[in-house]
């Protein structure tokens, strides 16, 4: 009995190397932050500061869009420069996600009567995530990212499991 969990299909010695990956994908999430408006310096920062300490979740911040697999868009996103996030989102590799700060990124907030103003982010890219608030905690900005981590884990759940029922 004890000889099938040491060396069964789904043991920790014989780990797929595609469940590792799974595992770290969701373990060490780098993100590039689109920061435009207050909610980046209030929410973002404060996340990353000393106090919330991104980097004990394994979340670092990244300069280029190369580099990363999140983009944090963060701010009133206006019509002149959603075609610039849409840049930065295809610059990223695969797997990539997409969180939305705020109420100005996730709804147009206060300035949804301009013309100019898109009324959210998800219009230009797919959004994973939403963080609510004006402006956001960063409480609530590493309940996001939480809530990413588990995103992406029941996505490798669900592709190791129809794997498994492609093989019988």
């Amino acid at each position: 009995m004890a000889l099938d969990k040491l060396t069964g299909e789904n043991s920790m010695l014989f780990i797929k190397s595609e469940q590792l990956f799974d595992f770290a994908r969701s373990n060490s999430l780098w993100y590039m932050s689109f920061g435009i408006a207050c909610c980046a310096i209030e929410g973002l920062m404060s996340a990353s500061g000393p106090r919330f300490d991104f980097d004990r979740m394994g979340v670092f911040f990244r300069n280029s869009p190369r580099q990363a697999d999140v983009m944090i868009v963060a701010g009133t996103v206006n019509k002149k420069m959603a075609e610039t996030v849409k840049r930065l989102y295809d610059q990223m590799p695969e797997p990539k996600w997409v969180v939305a700060m705020g109420a100005c990124a996730s709804t147009g907030g206060p300035f949804r009567e301009y013309p100019n103003v898109v009324m959210g982010v998800d219009k230009i890219v797919p959004v994973d995530v939403y963080v609510p608030g004006c402006p956001p905690r960063p409480e609530s900005v590493q309940y996001a990212f939480l809530e990413l981590q588990k995103k992406i884990r029941a996505k490798a759940g669900e592709r190791l499991a129809a794997r498994r029922d492609n093989d019988q």
